[in-house]
């Protein structure tokens, strides 16, 4: 059956949230949930929503896998241990890069993700848990770009015929399955978190591997993410809807201290977006740009060229990979 969309006109925030409470707890019962915590705005409008419905009975996981922002993991579990929300950190960098290893196609990427997120790594801490369910973050425009070919999201199962039960032997719940980003960010508020939360740019499932063109090795992973740091610094005050810096394959000729340097190459986007469905790149002042090349030569290293993309959505994508 299609899914029927709540559009931000239509969604009652308060009502929204006893539903999916009360549905929540009907479903688990007296029984226990595990639920995937990432820190973005669905992840976390989720972990609230669990967290009522069955307290002490969810079993909050941050699972650090190696390919998130710099300093992410500890800092969203210590923001909601301090909202009286239990969240245990699991190291999984091994388990991600091994599965990331050789592996440069992004859709094959995107599926070594989703096999080493729910077969190994939750598949194991819902076994340890006695756990029947997985709540997740799975938002409307998730299962579109995925049932529509343009990009698979690494949360969408249930929608491409896999029986979460029979393949890893756990239930899925997706209480936000019927809102966009601009409604999911409308729940999130009438939660309680904070604007930092509910008004945070949109970060990918699959994290800084949908930034890096070509494999996700450790060494290129970590030349992005201070790429991301410089450039999250730099538009923290604008008004746009995401923005981020990606990792190009191919290597380019530069000169640095008056010799050539054959070196790498980071594309900045910046979009402006309502819903992530359509996009158009920000209008942003020369001089940010500039202040933006400068920094990313100087602090990523190895990069001799900065570039920033102005092509629209579509027939560009918001994510490059």
């Amino acid at each position: 059956m299609p899914l029927k969309e709540i559009t931000l006109e239509e969604l009652n925030p308060t009502a929204f949230i006893d539903a999916k409470v009360r549905e929540l707890a009907e479903t688990v019962g007296g029984g226990t949930a595990v639920n995937a915590l990432s820190g973005g705005v669905d992840s976390s409008t989720v972990t609230m929503l669990g967290h009522r419905a069955l307290g002490s009975r969810l079993k909050t996981y941050f699972v650090d896998n190696g390919i998130m922002r710099e300093g992410e993991p500890d800092r969203v579990v210590a923001f909601f241990n301090a909202r009286g929300v239990p969240v245990e950190k699991v190291d999984a960098r091994d388990e991600f890069f091994a599965a990331l290893k050789g592996k440069a196609d992004p859709e094959e990427k995107r599926q070594a993700i989703t096999d080493a997120f729910y077969t190994q790594v939750f598949g194991r801490l819902v076994r340890e848990s006695g756990a029947r369910f997985l709540l997740h973050g799975t938002i409307l425009t998730d299962v579109e770009e995925t049932v529509a070919g343009i990009k698979r999201q690494h949360n969408i199962l249930a929608q491409l015929g896999i029986d979460t039960q029979a393949v890893y032997g756990y239930k899925v719940l997706e209480p936000l399955i019927e809102l966009r980003k601009p409604a999911v960010r409308a729940v999130c508020k009438a939660l309680g978190l904070p604007e930092e939360m509910y008004n945070r740019p949109p970060f990918p499932g699959p994290a800084l591997t949908a930034r890096v063109i070509g494999e996700a090795t450790p060494e290129r992973i970590a030349l992005v993410r201070i790429a991301t740091r410089v450039v999250e610094e730099v538009l923290a005050g604008t008004k746009a809807f995401q923005w981020l810096a990606i990792l190009h394959e191919d290597m380019v000729t530069g000169i640095r201290d008056g010799k050539r340097e054959f070196g790498r190459q980071i594309e900045v986007r910046c979009w402006d977006s309502e819903d992530a469905v359509t996009a158009a790149p920000t209008a942003l002042p020369f001089a940010t740009l500039r202040t933006l090349a400068d920094r990313i030569t100087r602090e990523v290293p190895g990069v001799v060229s900065v570039t920033y993309n102005i092509a629209t959505k579509p027939p560009s994508t918001i994510e490059v990979v």
